[in-house]
């Protein structure tokens, strides 16, 4: 399992947040969750890393991910 640095852009209504934190769970991954919906300078700076508002964004170790591409993140994660 990486040790890499997890962090989760995400809002509470987002569906595929929700899936994407259900995915990392099953497989005891640790991620820290930012709620963009309620923080104003997190949003922001997800906004400047992607260039876009749609979520989730997903942050491990120099990596971004949009969206729950769930190969992308399992491969950056080295999950079977």
């Amino acid at each position: 399992m990486s040790e890499k640095k997890v962090k989760i852009y995400s809002t509470p209504t987002c569906t595929y947040c929700v899936a994407l934190k259900k995915f990392f769970e099953k497989n005891d991954v640790e991620y820290e969750e930012i709620n963009v919906a309620e923080d104003e300078e997190a949003l922001k700076e997800m906004k400047e890393k992607t260039g876009q508002m749609g979520v989730p964004v997903t942050e491990i170790g120099d990596d971004v991910v949009v969206g729950f591409e769930k190969k992308k993140i399992s491969k950056l994660l080295e999950i079977n």
